[in-house]
């Protein structure tokens, strides 16, 4: 049994010789198709990096409770500077805040004065930088939430329009983007379905005459259902290898001023699911065309 599955799966193998032309065309086609996809992925895992990246960034202004003791608001800063993806943590004392406060309103703003009987509180400026893969629904609240429940903190205040743009382009992504691209897969299966039974069109007397003598169609089907596997896992990985080469091409044509954007290569998962789906395409088609 072995042994005849691996004469049939030689066979599969040796037939790309017999019509070099149609395996020719299949592979261009099943590579360009691939090629397609590849750029489309690349695009959007960009375009995803740049948008979470850019609005991953918030900033929370916090207010301690007046007459708060020292120790207390040294003890809530020390728990802050612990926090996970803390960029930077500015923090004022009641006296930097009035010279700040005084600063910012030039002339005019000596409050010199009101030393003895300062009543701004201590406050401080947490900026957080959180990446992509460590952003889920909530995760401002999240730190606002975590920001209020420390001990000392009477108000914290915060502007989310950056994060809420972040959450609502994953939002269009999962409920927009990828339906769109599940369709275009759609497509791309029938475009290398029919690539494919138009190949095997050109051996419709091999299978006719095989049928005729009394083979299984399992004997007819596995070595066109090895050349779809050998077309599809040859066809795909060329699709990425032109995909490697036309990132190598392109990947700093916005690395300048204003953009400074480096376009990136799509990760290894999603290059591993579009040589698994076009090699599965390639190997179903195979199978259901001789049918």
């Amino acid at each position: 049994m072995i042994g005849q599955l691996a004469r049939l799966t030689w066979r599969g193998i040796a037939d790309f010789a017999l019509h070099p032309v149609a395996q020719l065309l299949t592979l261009v086609a099943v590579t360009m198709v691939t090629l397609l996809t590849g750029l489309i992925l690349m695009g959007l895992h960009n375009v995803n990096q740049e948008i979470l990246k850019s609005r991953g960034d918030v900033e929370y202004q916090i207010y301690w409770k007046v007459d708060l003791q020292t120790e207390a608001v040294l003890k809530d800063w020390k728990t802050i500077k612990g926090m996970q993806h803390l960029d930077q943590f500015k923090t004022y004392t009641p006296s930097d805040a009035l010279q700040e406060l005084g600063t910012s309103l030039g002339e005019s703003g000596d409050f010199s004065w009101l030393a003895d009987s300062n009543p701004l509180p201590y406050s401080g400026l947490a900026a957080f930088k959180v990446p992509p893969e460590a952003q889920e629904e909530g995760w401002t609240a999240k730190l606002l939430a975590r920001l209020q429940s420390l001990p000392g903190v009477d108000s914290v205040s915060y502007t989310p329009f950056q994060a809420d743009l972040a959450q609502g382009w994953m939002t269009i992504t999962h409920a927009v983007i990828w339906p769109v691209l599940g369709f275009l897969a759609l497509i791309v299966s029938l475009v290398v379905h029919n690539t494919i039974k138009l190949s095997l069109m050109t051996r419709m007397d091999e299978v006719e005459i095989l049928s005729l003598v009394g083979a299984r169609p399992s004997y007819i089907r596995w070595p066109l259902l090895t050349g779809g596997f050998l077309q599809g896992i040859i066809g795909s990985l060329s699709g990425i290898g032109f995909l490697a080469l036309v990132h190598h091409f392109t990947a700093d044509v916005l690395n300048f001023a204003p953009f400074m954007l480096q376009i990136q290569f799509p990760p290894f998962q999603q290059l591993a699911a579009l040589v698994g789906a076009v090699t599965f395409v390639c190997m179903i088609s195979s199978w259901v065309a001789v049918k």
